[in-house]
Order: C-alpha cells, then sequence, then structure tokens
C-alpha cells in the first residue's frame, strides 16, 4: 500500500470525495421529506399528522434495509479492499433475500390491515381514516425500495458512491415532481391529497428500481444478479449473520424504539404529531453531514482493515470522529438560525406552534449526542467488524431507559408534553460514556474476510 494513503492531506481529500456525494443524497432525502410536509401543509394539520405517523413504518423498513446493508457493506468494504467482487456479489444476493422477504410482510400488512396499522400510533378517526388510504397505495414501494436499498449499498461498499447519489436524487426529485402533481391535481391529474403522496413514491421508487437494474447491466464491478439469491456459500452465509444479525438488531431495536417515541407523542395529541412533523423535517437537514460521516467511516476504514492496516484505520478513527463532534456542533447550530424561519412559515396552531419553538430547541443540542453515537456505533464499530456491542448497546439504552421514561412521563406521571419530549431527547447522551469506551479500547478493530470457496 502506498504510504502517501495515510497522510493528513490525503486523508481529508479522500473523506470528501465519499462524502459528498452521500451529503448530497441525505440532503435530497430530506428535500423531499420536507417538500411532503410543505404541501401537504395546503392540504391541513390532519394530512401532516396523518402521513408522519404512517411514515413510522418507512422509517422502520429504513433501518432494516439499512442494517442489511451495512451488514452486507461491512463485508464487502473488507473484501474491496482485497478487490474480490464475486464475494462482494454473493453478500448483496444473501441481503435481498432478507429486504424481500420482510419487505412483502410489510406490503401484506398495508394490504390487509392498515387501519390496525394506524391505530398503534393515535386513536383520532381522522388520522387513521387518512393514514389508512396512503398505507395501501404505500406499501408497493417497500418491495421496489427492498431491492434497490441493497444494491445500492453494494455500489457504495465499492466507492461507487456518486452512481449511487445519482440514482437516489432521480427517486427523490421525481418523488418531489408526482407530490406536486397527484397532491395539487396538476396538469388534469386528480387532486389525490395524502393517497397522492403515496402514489408519488411507489412510482419513483418504481423507475429507481428499473435504473439500478439499468445501471447494473452496464456495470464493470458489482451487478445486480437475482440469481444470486438462490447461490449458497456457507462460509459468507454465516459471516453475514454473525455480522448482520446484530447490525439488523441493533437498527430495528432502535427504530422499533423510536416509533415508540411517536406513540407517546402521538397520544398526546395532534398538535404534538404536527409540531414533532416539522422539527424532524429541520432535524433531517441538520444531521446530513454527521449521517454521511457514519456511513464513510465503514466504507473507508472497511477498505483499510481489509488491506490488512490496522494502524492507519485507529488513526483514521481518531480523524472521523473528530470530524464527527464538528460535524455535530455545526448542525446544532443550524436548528438555531432556522428555527425563526421555520417559525415564521409554518401554519399550525397556536398550541402547535409553542410546542415547536421548545422542540427545535431540544434538538440543537440533541444532534451532538446523536451524532456521535451514530458515526460510533454504526460506522467506525460495523467497519470492524463489531455490530453487536451497538446492538446491546441501543437495545438496553432504549427499551431499558428510553422507551420506558418516555411512558411513564406521559401516562403515570402526566408531565407536561414538553417535559415528556425532553426526557426522551436524553436517550443519546446516557450511553456516552460506554460508547466512548468502547471506542478507546479498540476492541472493534477486526479483519473478517476469509477464503470462502
Amino acid at each position: 500500500m502506498n504510504l502517501q494513503t495515510g497522510t493528513r492531506d490525503t486523508f481529508y481529500r479522500q473523506i470528501t470525495k465519499l462524502t459528498f456525494p452521500i451529503v448530497v443524497q441525505n440532503l435530497l432525502s430530506a428535500a423531499v421529506s420536507s417538500a411532503d410536509v410543505v404541501m401537504l401543509n395546503s392540504v391541513g394539520q390532519s394530512a401532516i399528522s396523518a402521513v408522519s405517523l404512517a411514515s413510522q413504518y418507512a422509517s422502520v423498513l429504513f433501518m432494516i434495509f439499512y442494517g442489511l446493508g451495512t451488514g452486507a457493506t461491512m463485508l464487502s468494504a473488507q473484501y474491496w479492499g482485497k478487490k474480490d467482487i464475486h464475494a462482494i456479489e454473493l453478500v448483496e444476493g444473501i441481503a435481498l433475500r432478507f429486504s424481500l422477504a420482510i419487505s412483502l410482510v410489510f406490503l401484506l400488512g398495508t394490504l390487509l390491515i392498515p387501519d390496525w396499522m394506524m391505530r398503534l400510533f393515535t386513536n383520532d378517526t381522522e388520522l387513521i381514516a387518512l393514514g389508512t388510504s396512503y398505507l395501501r397505495i404505500v406499501g408497493f414501494s417497500y418491495l421496489f425500495w427492498s431491492i434497490s436499498e441493497i444494491y445500492l449499498a453494494s455500489l457504495r461498499s465499492v466507492e461507487r458512491v456518486t452512481v449511487s447519489t445519482v440514482l437516489n436524487a432521480l427517486a427523490l426529485g421525481l418523488n418531489v415532481c408526482l407530490n406536486a402533481v397527484f397532491i395539487f391535481g396538476l396538469f388534469g391529474a386528480p387532486k389525490l391529497g395524502v393517497a397522492g403522496v403515496a402514489f408519488a413514491t411507489s412510482v419513483s421508487r418504481g423507475i429507481q428500481l428499473i435504473c439500478c437494474v439499468l445501471v447494473s447491466h452496464f456495470s464493470h464491478n458489482v451487478k445486480l444478479r437475482f440469481s444470486y439469491i438462490f447461490k449458497r456459500n456457507k462460509i459468507l452465509f454465516q459471516d453475514f449473520l454473525r455480522l448482520s444479525v446484530p447490525a439488523l438488531g441493533n437498527d430495528l431495536s432502535w427504530s422499533v424504539a423510536f416509533s415508540m417515541y411517536s406513540v407517546v407523542l402521538g397520544h398526546l395529541g395532534s398538535d404534538m404529531v404536527a409540531a414533532n412533523s416539522i422539527v424532524v423535517v429541520v432535524r433531517n437537514f441538520a444531521t446530513v453531514f454527521c449521517y454521511s460521516l457514519g456511513s464513510v467511516s465503514t466504507i473507508w476504514l472497511g477498505k483499510l482493515i481489509g488491506q490488512g492496516d490496522m494502524e492507519l484505520a485507529k488513526r483514521d478513527s481518531r480523524r472521523l470522529v473528530w470530524l464527527t463532534v464538528f460535524a455535530g456542533i455545526l448542525g446544532g447550530i443550524f436548528v438555531l438560525i432556522a428555527s425563526p424561519f421555520v417559525l415564521g412559515h409554518v401554519s399550525l396552531t397556536e398550541q402547535a406552534m409553542h410546542y415547536l419553538k421548545y422542540m427545535l430547541l431540544i434538538n440543537s443540542y440533541y444532534i451532538v449526542g446523536t451524532a456521535l453515537n451514530t458515526t460510533l456505533i454504526a460506522g467506525v464499530f460495523r467497519a470492524g467488524g463489531d455490530s453487536r456491542f451497538g446492538f446491546i448497546c441501543d437495545t438496553i439504552d432504549m427499551w431499558c431507559y428510553g422507551v420506558p421514561l418516555g411512558f411513564l412521563a406521559a401516562f403515570v406521571f402526566k408531565l407536561p408534553h414538553l417535559v415528556v419530549y425532553f426526557l426522551l431527547c436524553t436517550d443519546e447522551f446516557v450511553k456516552w460514556p460506554w460508547v466512548i469506551a468502547h471506542y478507546r479500547s479498540f476492541k472493534w478493530l477486526h479483519n473478517v474476510t476469509k477464503e470462502y470457496e
């Protein structure tokens, strides 16, 4: 390996090259969420609240696909260090088996029991009716998404992040355009309101999948080979399970627990739900750089570890941690600067606006906590083949602390709504001592590649 790869300038140049496309992708994703809220604002506060609650299932699915994709990336990035494309495609096929099966379960749920799925989050009959109409249509996007997300994760693992970003940008841009068409009834289309958002999402995800197939056809390295779903390789399958099951369990446990936060807020009233839906949009913009660094950490450090350069991996992990702290601080400042603009341009009830003002303030520092934990748990540790620590840490933190605290504060002690929200936003800081100590021990650093034939 060229010793120049260890220099500070080279590191920042390569990290910028990898991070910039992912930042753009995350910005576009946040922009689509923002566009949904802005467009639905013209339909009404109930429409915003209903889509916000129904979208919790997409959030859970995203974390599942992210967990599977990360598990695949953990292996693939290290095999990329060895330039073993065949192993990467075999891992991709294994991940697709799981993502397709899970997406089909969610799709069947949206077709058969969408009203029950909404009742989990709210007892408001208007929100249930609106959310049900949304879920019945958006469920088809889950199936398309389950394939494209795994393929894009494979592309990112071999540092083809620009292609991944372009494909996501296409889907997201198309989603915004179709949202406008079907929410407002442009070009002679019917005004579908909430159902229009769902239809736009499904169509854009379907077109994205078609584009993935076309990219795969002309690709010179990683291809989308559906036949590999049925190929068997005992060693890679065992490694995938060993690494991916804890990663998937981690992301699923965290996302379901975070959805429980929405259950708490949903039962505190539509004003809290509406305010939170705006906060989520602002937070998504503020954390794009932080979350991008988490993805880059897995790709960059995984490649170095696969090449056997452990000392350089340690050094670059320190650089990534400090970058994340800086990014988290910038994200918090962004929330503070954006708050007056947001408060002046949203149309909510007076009570919802009161909630929104203080929820934004709370998120200005909450971002720093989630930024560091995300980069270390979902990025650095996983790059070294350690997904078990994050699973244990997040499960204990969310299910033994965050969720019980939220339910007790809201329904037993009946604390003021903003106090409940503040308590929910302490979960990230509680686990800092254990996460930082595990990072400093370097027990997460392992080369997981093997001879698999």
